[in-house]
């Protein structure tokens, strides 16, 4: 592992100064983010690990608008994401930013790619027809389209609310998870949309994860302990990320 980078400049999607997040009070209080300083490049696949509890996706639920700190900055996209009004924080959710959960989050009454379109659809945003036909295709879905979620396996889903997440055209997209609930071969199709996404259509990503194989498809991995950023690596493989963590003494399961 190389030392910590934590300057800013026009690279970075996202950024994080000093975040603090406390749940609880007195006796009960617990410190999920401690003092915590990253960088999120622009138009790259960024994965953060560590053990449970250590902080990780406090700290995308923070970036993403979904948790407000105790105290710090956050800055998404070039807007300072803590000085947001719930109205502005729910138009920037629904406008720039895209979501990719462990749970598909599909609804079952809809059609593959009824729920591809649902965001704009709400937004009461018109398709761009030549986009939504770009991520279909990248995501490999062009003749399920028709099809519901319950006919469709869980990469199918999956890789629906990834195209999902894409097709309003997004600053950054936030992956909480996104192959926990998959086999390794649906978790393979997942992982490697989402990093084409990046290489070829211009994406930034950041994807919390437990598995060292998922982190591989990554740019970069930044290892979090007890709130703190403690460590980060680039291009890395499976076996840089175990010996990373190994390392650090996270004890993380592998698949």
């Amino acid at each position: 592992m190389r030392p910590l980078a934590t300057g800013t400049d026009a690279g970075q999607i996202g950024s994080a100064r000093d975040l603090v997040k406390v749940y609880g009070k007195d006796e009960a209080a617990v410190r999920a983010l401690d003092g915590l300083s990253v960088d999120f490049a622009r138009g790259e696949l960024t994965a953060i690990m560590g053990p449970s509890g250590s902080g990780k996706s406090t700290l995308m639920h923070c970036m993403a608008g979904l948790d407000t700190p105790t105290s710090g900055r956050v800055v998404v996209d070039g807007e300072d994401v803590g000085r947001m009004k719930q109205r502005q924080l729910t138009r920037l959710r629904r406008t720039r930013l895209g979501f990719v959960f462990q749970a598909f989050n599909l609804i079952p009454t809809l059609t593959a790619e009824e729920n591809i379109t649902l965001p704009l659809d709400i937004a009461r945003t018109d398709v761009d027809r030549e986009w939504f036909d770009t991520v279909v295709d990248a995501v490999g879905l062009r003749d399920r389209l028709r099809h519901r979620p319950s006919e469709l396996s869980g990469g199918q889903q999956q890789r629906v609310a990834c195209a999902r997440a894409l097709v309003s055209k997004p600053s950054v997209v936030f992956a909480d998870e996104p192959t926990g609930n998959l086999d390794s071969r649906s978790s393979g199709e997942v992982l490697g949309f989402l990093r084409r996404s990046v290489d070829e259509l211009a994406q930034s990503v950041v994807m919390v994860t437990h598995d060292p194989t998922a982190a591989s498809y990554a740019h970069r991995v930044l290892f979090l302990a007890d709130g703190r950023l403690v460590g980060e690596l680039e291009r890395p493989t499976p076996e840089s990320v175990l010996d990373a963590l190994r390392d650090l003494g996270t004890g993380a399961v592998t698949r």
